[in-house]
């Protein structure tokens, strides 16, 4: 799940530059806008209402991980190569693996540290620096911040919501955040209908890239833990180098292909090193699970039974234990 999110999510950062000259925040509100009409009829996962504190963590994943992070990357392509721009995101994993643990107020693994320090020296060899002015780099360091953002604030609401009700409370919550300062800035006085490749564009960026991805990146999230996931934000890269060399039909350099390498080591010896793996399939085996709850019967007159609790939650099963 993680892989095939972070494959099209690198891909999308190359096809990205086929809307550049569309109105960015209109166009963003417009692909959120569909992604959660298609969520909510297909899914119809808003049964589940997010407390007042998931709310406000939903609030800021719309601003930083969707709209912010959007709008960063938008605007770092226009002043930036998409190499430069895929090497900054790129050092997510090293962002998640430090910032995850600190906001528990525990210690960062060092074995998921070394091996995100090394994911992200792999992104650098893959696309060795590329070229940006002032802008390209502030909007690039946005969307680095924006893609950090969008795993550790969902990781905290995911185990009661669930990737569905995340994914479309975030994308709802997003739409007005991206149209109310379109206004000043005079996009809604500049629209117009997109062009052919421009609509085939936001249609990817809508279906595939958020309705699928999305669902896939927080389900992962949701198995392997944040800091082993973020890990995988180092195909990002990869995958925006692959599609950027098909697109402008040029082959990746040798140093190029050897960060490439570099990357699926890293990755596979981090998730080794931590067990990932062959802990989430444990799981799904009910080996290293623990045993579920059962609700205590009531007595006679008990007019407040004690209800079940799934493993994994408090009693008022609203924040994940431990």
């Amino acid at each position: 799940m993680c892989v095939t999110g972070m494959v099209v999510l690198g891909s999308s950062v190359s096809i990205s530059r086929s809307i550049l000259d569309y109105p960015i925040l209109t166009g963003q509100a417009i692909r959120y806008a569909v992604a959660a009409a298609i969520l909510v009829v297909v899914l119809r996962p808003l049964a589940v209402r997010p407390t007042r504190a998931e709310f406000g963590r939903l609030l800021l994943l719309a601003a930083t991980g969707m709209a912010g992070f959007n709008v960063c990357l938008l605007a770092a392509l226009r002043h930036a190569d998409p190499a430069m721009v895929g090497t900054i995101v790129g050092a997510a994993p090293l962002g998640i693996a430090v910032a995850g643990p600190l906001l528990r107020r525990s210690r960062p693994a060092p074995g998921l540290v070394a091996a995100s320090a090394v994911v992200v020296a792999g992104a650098a060899l893959v696309h060795g620096g590329g070229h940006a002015d002032l802008v390209g780099l502030l909007g690039a360091l946005g969307a680095f911040v924006g893609e950090v953002c969008f795993s550790l604030l969902a990781a905290s609401v995911l185990p009661r919501l669930g990737a569905a009700n995340v994914t479309t409370w975030a994308c709802l919550l997003s739409v007005p955040m991206l149209l109310v300062p379109a206004v000043p800035l005079g996009e809604l006085g500049r629209m117009r209908l997109p062009s052919a490749p421009e609509a085939a564009t936001l249609a990817y960026l809508s279906i595939v890239l958020t309705v699928l991805v999305f669902l896939l990146w927080y389900g992962g999230i949701a198995r392997l833990g944040v800091e082993k996931a973020g890990l995988f934000v180092g195909l990002l890269p990869v995958t925006t180098l692959l599609t950027a060399s098909i697109q402008d039909g040029v082959l990746p350099s040798p140093p190029q292909v050897a960060g490439v390498l570099v990357v699926a080591l890293a990755l596979a010896a981090g998730l080794a090193a931590t067990g990932a793996v062959g802990q989430d399939r444990g799981e799904r085996r009910g080996t290293n699970s623990a045993p579920p709850v059962t609700a205590r019967q009531p007595s006679a007159g008990d007019t407040n039974p004690t209800p079940p609790v799934a493993a994994g939650q408090s009693s008022a099963g609203t924040e994940p234990v431990g």
